[in-house]
């Protein structure tokens, strides 16, 4: 069962910027558009949990790229 297009419209990152997120019904995730982080779909119930999130800014800074200056 794939998720229902109403709520895929008003989803959105969890994280400040609470940007518009792709469905890959394939992959069952959700990625962010505008910092890249993926979040799984489990059982039709998107995990839209920065802790669970793959990929986006902390990501990058775990794997040596640049930390956001204050």
């Amino acid at each position: 069962m794939a998720l229902d297009p109403q709520l895929l419209e008003i989803l959105a990152c969890p994280d400040t910027h609470h940007a518009p997120l792709d469905y890959d019904a394939q992959a069952q995730t959700l990625t962010c558009t505008e910092c890249g982080r993926i979040f799984e779909v489990r059982d039709d119930v998107p995990v839209l949990l920065l802790d669970e999130a793959r990929g986006g800014p902390a990501a990058e800074d775990a794997r040596g790229g640049s930390a956001p200056q204050p």
